[in-house]
């Protein structure tokens, strides 16, 4: 009990004096080596599709094993599936007998062959030169569930060219997606279609390995209530070189939130008085679909799950100046409002999600079981509107700052403390879905 004491009387009271106390030291230290091993090149930018992934992986399961926490699944900290990968054997567009340049056009789907011509029944859809290429683009994707030809503004030229190189002429999809969806959408950099056409594609499918990376803390009196702390570390890989660097480091998305994931377990299981229990996972695959955490909640009873604190993206100062996050879908329970109260006499404050027309709340690692009723939100400290660096080659642990992450992860920990310690229940977000 001692102990206990001690050491949230030493969290609160270096909150208090700004995070500027020498007792942040030790873990300070455990921040920028964890970073920085995440983003080291060796990680190869921990795409989900290469196999550097189970390096990333190994290191977390690692830290995992050496904090003390208990396997999630099977005595293994690996949380294994598989999806499929499908990966592009024969492309290609004419239009009028000449073949269009590959960089003009990004086809997706995954059925083994394609072939439309002008005589083809198709739909024909538009992203204009007033839309947002990347929200319309994920709108179109996850939302429209038809073969189209989607004609693609020339101001959004670049965004297709790179679309393509991320997707790396592959697509993956889960088992269950493959049997139910093949849709194809062909987008095109071109203001119409001419007279004469052609699109023509070939891909092969096999199946890829997947794994979430997790460990539990068990709790004393409520071990059947989980509270869940969670981010994701893959990330996009190796792109084009920009200044003969290709690798795209993820430093700030998200190995800024993997690493305050796995120092809050520390902070937790060194202070090891959770009433609920604690479980901490690193999620793969958010980049191509967010594979990773809605596997994982599948497997999870939802109404179990007392509370979701997913974190992405920490290593810079929020648009609320340093000592703050904001929180996604901040109104849609009082898990923010319930961690403001346990932060009071700091200098750190929890913000709404400044950005509403991106709907954040519902694109990250977060959604499935916010949907499923689970207070379950994302903290972040990304400045979406102006953050240049967003993959990109140039998300390196140089352009982070340490002592932000470090903040970020002693307002959580002090701020969670009533949910984990079973004194506070956040209120239930409204089911999108049962």
């Amino acid at each position: 009990m001692q102990k206990t004491f001690i050491l949230v009387l030493l969290l609160a009271f270096s909150l208090n004096l700004s995070f500027a106390q020498s007792s942040k030291t030790v873990q300070k230290e455990n921040i920028a080596r964890i970073l920085n091993t995440l983003a080291s090149d060796e990680m190869r930018g921990r795409s989900a599709l290469r196999p550097e992934i189970a390096i990333a992986a190994d290191f977390i399961a690692n830290e995992f094993k050496e904090i003390g926490l208990q396997p999630y699944e099977h005595d293994n900290y690996r949380q294994s599936f598989v999806i499929n990968q499908t990966n592009i054997r024969q492309q290609n567009i004419l239009f009028q007998g000449k073949e269009l340049a590959e960089n003009s056009f990004l086809i997706t789907g995954n059925s083994a062959s394609l072939h439309w011509n002008q005589d083809s029944v198709v739909n024909l859809l538009k992203i204009t030169a007033e839309d947002n290429f990347s929200l319309k683009f994920r709108e179109l994707m996850q939302k429209n569930p038809q073969d189209a030809i989607v004609l693609v503004d020339k101001k959004h030229a670049e965004y297709v060219s790179r679309f393509k190189f991320i997707y790396n002429r592959s697509q993956t999809a889960t088992k269950e997606q493959s049997k139910q969806y093949n849709k194809n959408k062909v987008f095109i950099v071109a203001d119409s279609l001419p007279e004469k056409f052609d699109i023509s594609i070939q891909r092969e499918t096999k199946d890829l390995p997947m794994f979430n990376v997790a460990g539990v803390i068990p709790g004393k009196s409520k071990a059947n209530e989980y509270v869940i702390f969670s981010a994701h570390y893959d990330h996009i890989g190796v792109l084009e070189a920009v200044d003969q660097d290709s690798i795209a480091n993820g430093a700030d998305d998200d190995a800024s939130g993997t690493t305050a994931m796995i120092e809050l377990a520390r902070y937790y299981k060194e202070l090891d008085n959770n009433e609920r229990t604690l479980i901490f996972v690193a999620f793969t695959a958010e980049e191509i679909g967010m594979y990773g955490s809605k596997h994982f909640s599948s497997q999870i009873k939802a109404d179990q799950v007392t509370a979701m604190i997913n974190i992405e993206m920490i290593g810079k100062d929020s648009k609320f100046g340093p000592n703050s996050l904001y929180i996604t879908g901040y109104d849609a329970s009082d898990l923010g409002k319930l961690m403001q109260e346990n932060l009071k006499g700091t200098s750190f404050t929890f913000h709404p999600d400044p950005y509403k027309t991106q709907n954040l709340f519902y694109r990250s690692d977060n959604a499935v079981l916010a949907a499923l009723g689970v207070p379950a939100h994302t903290f972040s400290t990304s400045q979406i509107d102006n953050d240049t660096y967003y993959h990109t080659v140039k998300d390196e642990v140089s352009t982070l700052d340490i002592e932000n992450i470090q903040s970020s992860i002693e307002a959580i920990a002090l701020g969670a403390t009533g949910i984990v310690n079973g004194e506070q229940t956040p209120s239930r977000v409204e089911k999108l879905r049962d």
